[in-house]
């Protein structure tokens, strides 16, 4: 019996993630060995979305390039041997951190051959950069393959190339077009194609320029090549060691804890909120701090602050929010997932946000602790530690936790960017976890608003950039009913889970509210992660999720 293209990819997917866990263990593998190009193989066999053209043999795949030259330290295509460390104190060394804009994490370039990656956001964060270094090596194969001719002598492109790279880096004055039309070559575009991506490459902050980029990916795949100087990638004992066992999500859930006994409001009503650190601030302090009456009024404050800020309305929310309440926690675990806790005994309106009543008691009032958003399984491990009650001198004190509210970027299947959808279950992929759970929030609540709301399961992936798609679709028009992708639901419902039906650390009865908005849609030509991010598109749907938890919570 033929599989399909979908048996296919989920096969693949195993593979690879079988190949990447054997690799950790085994503590070191060259990406060009045995182990090494069975990952490639893989990767080609999925073809993932957001690597676009990758199983084309010469065309470069441009976006997918940019998108992970942002998520990975800058100069690392110039490194023969990466290292993927645990946090060993290399922080304070006189080594300046490097950190990638779009991915959080302390880097480290000991010399020209040796980056090191700091992993401390579990087995997600270690497969998402294998996963992309992976497709790295595969362009850096294209570009050796278009620089070589069949007797493996350089062509003359490569040459102007390397000359180009050199006036860059001596900082002489480049011709770009004559360049681009050399680059052009070796990288199976179009000279206008060239042209465009140069000036994507150049708009991104903390990323060398594609010239520099393809020229050192091609120089040590042909030097692999020619003289076996191999690449290498490798992982600490100390990684290979703490890994699963939640060492730094129990130093950033025990800071959370103790700054809540210091401030006595471990026994108060406490709503955990996974977001980013500016929507749930800005919607409850633009009504205390601006007198802010409705949603619409709200979302003009979060527009203008987004943008230019001409009325500095950001920093009297900021100045207002310091003296009412609110406690800012900037990480310090490694986890870099910040905090913040809002009390709202100190508010001066008997209002939350328009319409909904505090408590007269302030000690009956909610307090808020909102935490950035996590990756993958690190949302199990930091959910997990930070629902444990809080031991200090033998001393147990349990959160009184009543709620537990996800707002999450997720890829939509149908729809479109900004979009919303409301999860009914979450499906973890390739495993038999299903989590099925009652959501306070409903389609319902979002609609009138001018954005498309979608309402099912949402599938919670071992990976953003391995989905295809002939799995999406699968999962599209199959029962499952999934309007969405994401990579956290599944780890969050585990903790919350265990923690309020098996544990008994948080009440049995504990609110669930869960909604997304659109970052992308892979099934979508050009509207994948690699695209770009959603801009000032994402502001709505984001203070509208906001907005709607804390009205269905007290409303």
């Amino acid at each position: 019996m033929k599989r399909t293209r979908a048996q296919e990819s989920r096969a693949a997917i195993e593979r690879l993630y079988i190949t990447m866990r054997h690799l950790f263990n085994r503590g070191s593998y060259k990406p060009m060995g045995v182990s090494g190009e069975g990952l490639i193989s893989a990767l080609m066999t999925l073809s993932p979305e957001i690597y676009g053209s990758v199983t084309d043999p010469e065309k470069l795949e441009l976006d997918g390039l940019l998108y992970v030259m942002e998520r990975l330290p800058r100069g690392i295509e110039e490194c023969r041997f990466v290292r993927l460390i645990s946090r060993e104190g290399y922080e304070t060394s006189h080594l300046t951190p490097l950190i990638p804009p779009k991915r959080k994490r302390n880097c480290y370039r000991l010399d020209e051959q040796i980056m090191y990656v700091e992993m401390t956001r579990g087995r997600s964060d270690i497969y998402d950069i294998l996963t992309h270094l992976t497709f790295l090596y595969i362009e850096s194969q294209k570009i050796q393959r278009n620089s070589t001719d069949p007797k493996g002598r350089i062509s003359s492109n490569w040459m102007m190339l390397e000359e180009f790279v050199r006036k860059e880096r001596a900082g002489e004055e480049l011709d770009i077009e004559c360049a681009s039309a050399y680059l052009s070559h070796i990288i199976g575009r179009t000279f206008e194609e060239t042209i465009a991506a140069v000036k994507r490459f150049e708009k991104s902050s903390n990323v060398n320029s594609l010239f520099s980029i393809v020229y050192h990916l091609g120089k040590l795949a042909i030097e692999e090549a020619t003289t076996g100087q191999d690449r290498e990638i490798s992982f600490s004992a100390t990684l290979r060691e703490r890994i699963g066992h939640h060492v730094y999500g129990d130093l950033w859930a025990k800071r959370i804890k103790e700054t809540l006994l210091k401030h006595d409001l471990l026994k108060r009503p406490i709503h955990i909120i996974s977001a980013n650190l500016h929507s749930v601030v800005n919607t409850i302090y633009a009504h205390q701090a601006l007198g802010c009456n409705n949603f619409e009024e709200i979302e003009a404050v979060a527009t203008a602050i987004s943008v230019k800020d001409k009325n500095h309305q950001g920093k009297k929310i900021q100045d207002f929010a310091a003296k009412h309440g609110f406690i800012d926690l900037p990480d310090e675990s490694g986890t870099n997932i910040g905090a913040q806790i809002i009390d709202t005994a100190h508010l001066e309106k008997k209002t939350l946000i328009p319409g909904v009543n505090l408590p007269e008691e302030k000690e009956k009032r909610p307090v808020f602790v909102v935490m950035d958003y996590a990756f993958g399984e690190q949302a199990y491990e930091c959910f997990d530690e930070l629902l444990k009650p809080y031991s200090k001198e033998g001393k147990e004190y349990p959160l009184n936790v009543i709620s537990t509210s996800i707002m999450g970027k997720a890829g939509i299947l149908h729809g479109g960017k900004g979009d919303l959808m409301v999860p009914t279950s979450h499906v973890f992929e390739g495993t038999a976890d299903n989590y099925p759970f009652r959501n306070e929030l409903k389609k319902s609540d979002f609609e009138g608003y001018g954005l498309g709301v979608y309402q099912g399961s949402m599938i919670t992936v071992l990976g953003t950039s391995l989905q295809n798609r002939d799995i999406l679709t699968y999962f599209m028009e199959s029962s499952w009913n999934a309007v969405g992708l994401e990579m956290e639901g599944a780890h969050y419902q585990k903790a919350i889970q265990s923690a309020s039906k098996i544990r008994g650390n948080i009440r049995s009865n504990v609110k669930v509210l869960y909604a997304y908005y659109a970052s992308d849609n892979p099934l979508e030509t050009g509207s994948t992660l690699a695209s770009g991010a959603l801009g000032m598109d994402g502001v709505k749907p984001t203070y509208l999720i906001t907005y709607k938890i804390l009205e269905k919570l007290f409303g």
